[in-house]
């Protein structure tokens, strides 16, 4: 494997499946054979998912929700697909531990940089929700926050896109996608790859980025593996 210890970010989006809405049991159940995998190979692993498949706080701002208020409803989102991600790995005979950025025993232990570095030594699914316990923060942030506090070798975004393209590809059938781009490009065509807290502090911290579509069963073992599937991000 050409990685020891990786950070993978999910979208929350991503685990609807094919549903409107809420948790797909069978795209739940593909991360996890996929995630168990990979685990199996000595990867060791810390997990970050977002919540949007419940609730985003910054759409739900624009409905008359407090900006505070409508990211912590967020922070719970994560913690609901964090749970789900952890059902369906137990269920398999993963071991694996949730930590909340914020204290909300017995649901999650509170995060702390040692416990987690811990846990995924002990060959422990490290899962990460809250985001980083802070309104105005995305879980973009958190996953980059949480790769670099573990010392990850490389962040994996896994999408329904197989890569960074020049525009959106579900929008625009001319955008060509890139095998490689820096952290500065990005910034500079705009691109929507994560938000700028997330983007900076990857490229500050030299924690390299790759986004590969994780909707294929087996992509996530590839990556690993070192195939050339996905977008190489840098510094």
């Amino acid at each position: 494997m050409k990685y020891k210890r990786i950070l993978l970010k999910l979208s929350g989006e991503s685990l609807m499946g094919e549903k409107q809405y809420g948790i797909d049991e069978t795209r739940l159940a593909e991360y996890a054979k996929q995630i168990k995998e990979v685990a199996q190979q000595g990867v060791e692993m810390g997990i970050v998912i977002g919540g949007g498949n419940i609730f985003r706080g910054l759409s739900g701002t624009s409905k008359g929700f407090d900006r505070v208020k409508g990211d912590q409803m967020g922070m719970l989102a994560t913690v609901i697909n964090s749970l789900a991600i952890s059902s369906a790995l137990t269920a398999i005979g993963q071991k694996n531990r949730v930590f909340t950025a914020i204290r909300m025993e017995p649901v999650g232990e509170l995060y702390t940089n040692q416990k987690a570095v811990e846990a995924l030594k002990n060959g422990e699914i490290a899962i990460f929700s809250c985001g980083t316990g802070n309104p105005f923060f995305t879980t973009d942030t958190a996953a980059a926050l949480r790769g670099i506090e573990i010392e990850a070798d490389i962040l994996l975004k896994g999408t329904r896109v197989n890569g960074v393209y020049t525009a959106d590809p579900e929008k625009d059938s001319t955008a060509s996608k890139f095998d490689e781009i820096s952290f500065d490009e990005i910034y500079f065509r705009g691109l929507r790859v994560m938000d700028l807290t997330a983007t900076t502090l990857c490229k500050e911290n030299n924690l390299p980025l790759i986004v590969f579509n994780m909707d294929i069963p087996g992509n996530l073992k590839r990556v690993i593996s070192g195939e050339n599937i996905g977008t190489y991000v840098h510094k």
